[in-house]
């Protein structure tokens, strides 16, 4: 599984941001030169972050972007579903295939109870609980935990200026 670079672009841009001084907005300008990405892909990502709240836009001529909410609130989870979208990670699609059918128990549904004794695919259930398991931990992760970690263990040294 790999991420886009919208997701490493957005995560970046909002951990720069949130290291502005507070009440100082970035523009995209700073922002992509900062990240070294156009900026027409930087305002894509960043309209993205607006439209969900994660970012506030600032109008004018020394407008830009900055955090909408508290870098604690916003977790990697949410900005990864932002940019790209809400959708199971694992679909099965080998369904009608006799391996499936081998590999597939019967159990009562309670997700679904129009369909009690459906069979679940062994193979779903595994990826399904992996897939929990990395959202659980990106939902934990936020920018604000990231900003700690550099500031207790300082910057690499091919990051200093």
């Amino acid at each position: 599984m790999q991420f886009s670079k919208s997701v490493d672009y957005a995560l970046h841009a909002l951990i720069h941001l949130a290291q502005s001084e507070r009440d100082h907005n970035i523009g995209i300008k700073e922002l992509s030169a900062t990240l070294g990405v156009s900026e027409s892909y930087l305002s894509k990502i960043m309209s993205k972050l607006r439209q969900d709240g994660i970012v506030r836009a600032v109008p004018g001529v020394n407008g830009g972007y900055e955090l909408a909410k508290p870098a604690r609130q916003i977790t990697f989870l949410e900005v990864i579903q932002v940019i790209e979208g809400r959708q199971q990670l694992f679909e099965c699609s080998n369904l009608n295939s006799q391996q499936h059918r081998l590999l597939t128990e019967e159990k009562p549904s309670d997700r679904n109870e129009d369909k009690p004794g459906a069979c679940v695919c062994l193979v779903k259930q595994v990826m399904d609980g992996a897939e929990r398991q990395l959202n659980q931990y990106l939902e934990e992760q936020t920018i604000q935990s990231v900003l700690d970690a550099a500031s207790k263990r300082g910057s690499c040294s091919t990051n200093k200026r």
